[in-house]
């Protein structure tokens, strides 16, 4: 019962901090240090990346209507657009995707752990503010989700790149990447969102074969766990995606910032004490 209520809190921790640009990984990682699953390594390290289905399933009810190129209610030109939006959002994925299963493994040694991850929170904090405030001066030239041309989605893609690294945040480093190249707030942070899509369920594949190849195996606690984080994910991320297109409506992004570099201190003092 005890784990019932871990996993409950780690799937609220993933649907806030997955669509927030604050690192869904980074906080998992270190909420771990302090809460503790009674699970093997190997299913922990799972778990953290195949809880994503959730909140990316939020994604998929919220906007089914606009990624839904077959619907009813579209005409043949809002049909075209909505199939042209997935190439995009496909050719934006090709370089995670890429580096991604050739790194993956290489990632996971190296750089999980509350330095790295703290690091991470601290420097894309910094880039935050520095970045809002260099964009006051300037006018989106993309303020729409179909303005965005296949170069601009490549080039977003390669920013999405750097979430590799834990603590980055996958939606912060393409909002970042999207700002810095003319993209508005609320479409960078939408055509965030959609990237999510291919790039989340590709992990989690990739993570749950990995888990299965290396002989592991699920006891039906460890299902359950699974299912509750993710569910929980879910309605937890509606909740969070919803605040957040309201929220970019009138605010800039630079109060993520501030909070990325006081967790990245926090953290780091803890762990330097303790």
């Amino acid at each position: 019962m005890l784990d019932i209520l871990k996993v409950i809190l780690l799937g609220i921790v993933e649907g806030i901090t997955e669509w927030l640009p604050i690192s869904s990984t980074g906080h998992l990682i270190l909420v771990d240090e302090f809460v503790k699953l009674g699970a093997s390594d190997a299913f922990k390290e799972m778990f953290n990346v195949v809880v994503q289905l959730g909140a990316i399933l939020a994604v998929v009810v919220l906007y089914f209507n606009k990624l839904n190129p077959f619907a009813r209610s579209k005409n043949s030109r809002q049909k075209k657009q909505t199939i042209q939006l997935w190439m995009k959002v496909i050719v934006a994925c090709l370089p995670a995707a890429v580096l991604g299963l050739l790194f993956d493994d290489w990632m996971e040694a190296h750089f999980h752990n509350y330095v790295v991850v703290s690091i991470m929170l601290i420097v894309y904090g910094i880039l935050f503010i520095v970045v809002e405030n260099w964009n006051k001066k300037n006018t989106p030239t993309v303020t729409k989700v179909s303005q965005i041309s296949y170069q601009t989605a490549l080039i977003i893609g390669g920013f999405q790149v750097l979430s590799l690294i834990p603590g980055t945040s996958r939606s912060g480093a393409t909002i970042l990447g999207a700002l810095l190249i003319g993209v508005s707030r609320y479409v960078a942070a939408e055509f965030t969102f959609f990237l999510a899509i291919p790039v989340m369920f590709g992990a989690s594949g990739l993570k749950l074969l990995k888990f299965v190849a290396k002989g592991g195996g699920f006891a039906t606690m460890e299902v359950v766990m699974l299912l509750v984080g993710c569910i929980v994910a879910f309605f937890v991320s509606v909740l969070a995606i919803k605040f957040l297109m309201g929220y970019i409506k009138k605010n800039d992004f630079k109060v993520f910032g501030y909070y990325r570099i006081v967790l990245g201190l926090l953290v780091l003092a803890y762990f330097f004490v303790f």
